[in-house]
């Protein structure tokens, strides 16, 4: 397991529960290891003695298989580290949302370009906070791949009550669709600040078919939008109390600060650039765009957005 954040730290518990044997890497440093190192605890998940933790990138590079969840936009400098050890027979598993904000590009491309195009990568999305599930309480999520039998072995593997997994047949999509359903918790957390939530059913709706469009003019099944990457995701992005990007919005409409991770912020550029690229119309990523780099006053912009003509497209 590369990357011992939130959601990292969670993932080396949940793959021990399941049966694997695990170990845990951060970097020396960082204040999350250092924590980790003192109590193997980050105050949510509490990592039992059966992970190893490990401030060696060499020494976690001898796994049967990677896990990373590191954030998206740090992806291909460590992807980059990866390379310069000369490990070829690497197997990747990416669980994180987002896009490369100034390519645009999805992090599967990213993680060929840096390591090969001969190596499996997966992707592993879906519905679920860590509080939830350390609480045992299950969800469903998917984990998607080019390399069936990789994408195989990773769900009998993987798979437990707490944890059932689907099967994604579509990398563009279940990408494009988990990387976009943060920008539109972005919007449900402005709207909330606004006192605009009962607008949510309405953003929930254009969302989707938004996403839908531009998941097929990359090549993708445009139906991805409405499964667990994307649209089965809404719950716990649109309305939980523990989603970072909706947290994130609505801070950012109120003027307060908010420290954590928060992917859609990046993503949206990354999706403004694909919106042009492919000549699809992105208004709700278009509005959050302007909200948070064109200083945009939030309230304006958001009556725009929901007070469009019915004759624009949906």
């Amino acid at each position: 397991m590369l990357g011992c954040g939130r959601w990292g730290t969670f993932l080396a518990w949940y793959l021990d529960r399941s049966g694997q044997q695990v170990s845990l890497y951060g970097r020396k440093g960082s204040r999350r290891m250092d924590q980790l190192l003192r109590t193997r605890s980050n105050g949510v998940t509490q990592l039992p003695s059966s992970v190893e933790l490990l401030q060696n990138l060499e020494e976690a590079l001898e796994a049967d298989a990677l896990v990373l969840s590191v954030g998206s936009q740090s992806l291909r400098g460590l992807l980059r580290e990866i390379a310069a050890t000369g490990r070829r027979d690497l197997r990747l598993v990416l669980c994180m949302k987002g896009l490369e904000a100034g390519s645009g590009k999805r992090l599967s491309t990213v993680a060929r370009e840096e390591l090969g195009e001969e190596i499996p990568v997966a992707v592993w999305l879906g519905p679920g906070h860590v509080q939830e599930f350390t609480a045992g309480i299950p969800n469903c999520m998917v984990i998607d791949s080019e390399d069936e039998a990789f994408q195989e072995e990773l769900i009998g593997a993987f798979s437990s009550r707490l944890i059932r997994f689907y099967y994604g047949r579509d990398l563009i999509g279940s990408e494009i669709g988990g990387a976009s359903k943060n920008v539109i918790g972005l919007a449900a957390g402005m709207l909330d600040g606004l006192g605009l939530s009962s607008l949510k059913g309405a953003l929930m709706s254009r969302g989707t078919r938004e996403i839908a469009r531009l998941i097929q003019a990359l090549g993708g099944n445009e139906l991805s939008a409405y499964g667990l990457c994307h649209l089965g995701d809404y719950e716990a992005t649109v309305f939980s109390p523990y989603s970072h990007n909706r947290r994130y919005g609505e801070a950012f409409v109120r003027g307060e600060p908010y420290e954590e991770l928060a992917e859609g912020v990046a993503t949206v550029q990354a999706l403004v650039k694909l919106s042009r690229q492919c000549q699809v119309a992105l208004p709700i990523c278009q509005a959050v765009y302007q909200v948070l780099y064109e200083q945009a006053d939030p309230q304006e912009t958001l009556d725009r957005l929901f007070t469009r003509s019915l004759k624009q497209e949906f």
